[in-house]
């Protein structure tokens, strides 16, 4: 099994919950690593270290009376800088939102705390969420814990390099254009692009946006994908403008064994040619699931001319993405 602060998300909440571990313990445990290691990588680049072990604490003692707030208790985790959170600024890396402090907390940061996480910090992002590396004047650059000179992606590549890096137990992202998917690929960590609308952005937004952007969504990025499936039940659902227009219910997988499932692999594309070395991956992971039983094919190919996808795509990414233009 991994150190601890390398566990999933449900490790150590089964650690806390069977009294393995505090979780002021657990918290501490996390500051120590980043006084030690994020000065080379820059993953955490905002806390509210008070507010953090005043929640740990209250934790720790609804564990002793036998009171779990939910699946996350007491877990140590960090969030986004583009989520509204109380007490944090919300900056988007833009210099002229430097003192921007939100009153009110994102809904999905309202949903993890209801689900028992101790939210401790934000993770550094781009400017304006919009590049594939992680950089901006007011907090600096983040590096890729696995090669400081290399860049962890982005733009969630704050939230991904403090996964790697063990900095934290949880974290969660936003992608228009592979923000939560790119990092993660990076970094060797896991993230999911929910359908878009299923988890309100609501306070994950600059001031004084109120309508949610066009193809953009937010979603869970962890240490294993049993943790992305529990962060997304956490996070899903309709916000309270327009909860009684729709429920979520996603069914559970009706197969039950990995060889029951039938997977199709596509190993590269023209419009998205993949590395060799990579496509090599992929053909021990199709080897691999054969052995497993599982029917892996091939040839199969969805009805769709990806060229036209790709060109459809950009216009929608322009169309979602050209209000934060400057007028010159």
């Amino acid at each position: 099994m991994p150190s601890m602060p390398f566990r999933s998300a449900k490790d150590l909440v089964s650690s806390i919950r069977r009294k393995k571990v505090g979780c002021l313990e657990l918290l501490d445990l996390y500051l120590n690593r980043i006084d030690r290691y994020n000065s080379k990588i820059n993953a955490v680049i905002f806390m509210n270290v008070e507010e953090a072990r005043r929640r740990a604490r209250l934790a720790d003692k609804a564990v002793a009376k036998g009171d779990i707030w939910g699946p996350l208790h007491g877990l140590p985790m960090t969030i986004k800088e583009s989520y509204d959170v109380v007490g944090m600024p919300t900056t988007w890396g833009v210099p002229a939102h430097r003192d921007n402090y939100p009153k009110k907390n994102a809904l999905a940061v309202d949903r993890l705390l209801k689900a028992g996480a101790v939210l401790f910090g934000k993770t550094n992002v781009p400017l304006y969420l919009a590049d594939w590396q992680t950089f901006n004047e007011i907090y600096g650059t983040t590096n890729n814990p696995w090669d400081v000179t290399r860049v962890p992606g982005g733009s969630s590549g704050g939230s991904a390099a403090a996964l790697a890096a063990g900095l934290t137990g949880l974290d969660a992202g936003s992608d228009i254009g592979a923000s939560i998917r790119n990092p993660p690929h990076y970094c060797g960590v896991y993230g999911h692009k929910p359908t878009y609308g299923i988890v309100s952005p609501r306070g994950q937004a600059l001031p004084g946006v109120v309508a949610a952007s066009d193809i953009s969504v937010v979603g869970p990025m962890a240490r294993s994908a049993e943790d992305l499936a529990t962060a997304l039940n956490i996070m899903a659902g309709p916000d309270d403008i327009d909860g009684a227009g729709w429920h979520l219910r996603l069914p559970k997988p009706a197969k039950k064994n990995l060889r029951e499932f039938k997977i199709s692999v596509i190993y590269t594309d023209s419009e998205a040619e993949v590395d060799e070395e990579v496509q090599g991956r992929l053909r021990a992971l199709a080897d691999f699931l054969r052995k497993k039983k599982v029917k892996v094919i091939e040839d199969a190919r969805p009805k769709i001319d990806s060229h036209e996808a790709y060109k459809n795509y950009i216009q929608l990414l322009r169309a979602a993405t050209c209000g934060r233009l400057t007028t010159e």
